[in-house]
């Protein structure tokens, strides 16, 4: 059930060109910013892959609907859709990020009072579909998770990768960090 790596890139090249959500950026723009981020802050390319796939549901789930990634009124579960179609070809470094970052936009909004207002409009609204801030319990329980600290940085490059028009390296640049860590 696992893409290949020429797959995903094709699923980028035919549905990512659309607009993100109500974001002002394409979901291939997002895409690229977010693995920019990420690399301009020093992460591992594991990390970098997983910023750049991060949102990768999103497009496998308009794909097998066949039409775009409209802005949803109920949570698709993006971050859990892709995991299938990865596992076996990425590691777990990758996955996991991917897998908690929804989540840790919830601990986030629990964790620091501020963190609310810095969020678009659109992630603002989706993070009410995806259940809300965590409580204190939960905050706890999400930090005690492998990974949850990578899922936490690629969270606020997430938040910050909607600039429109700003310049990025190409897909085929982040193709070949992503072919580097295949399994």
């Amino acid at each position: 059930m696992a893409l290949t790596s020429a797959e995903i890139i094709r699923l980028f090249e035919t549905r990512a060109s659309s607009q993100y959500g109500r974001e002002a950026v394409s979901q291939l723009e997002h895409a690229l910013q977010c693995a920019q981020l990420a690399e301009n802050a020093g992460e591992t390319d594991e990390t970098i892959v997983a910023a750049l796939l991060h949102d990768v549901g999103h497009l496998i789930g308009a794909e097998k609907r066949g039409q775009p990634d409209d802005t949803q009124e109920c949570d698709d579960l993006h971050q859990y859709i892709a995991l299938p179609f990865l596992r076996g070809l990425l590691p777990v470094a990758v996955l996991e990020p991917i897998r908690l970052h929804v989540d840790a936009k919830r601990y986030l909004c629990g964790a620091e009072q501020s963190y609310w207002a810095t969020l678009s409009p659109a992630s603002q609204r989706s993070l009410e579909l995806q259940g809300g801030a965590y409580s204190e319990d939960e905050l706890a329980t999400f930090m005690a998770q492998p990974f949850a600290e990578e899922a936490v940085r690629l969270r606020r490059y997430d938040d910050l990768a909607k600039v429109a028009n700003k310049a990025t390296p190409d897909l085929a640049y982040y193709e070949k960090k992503m072919l580097a860590v295949l399994l």
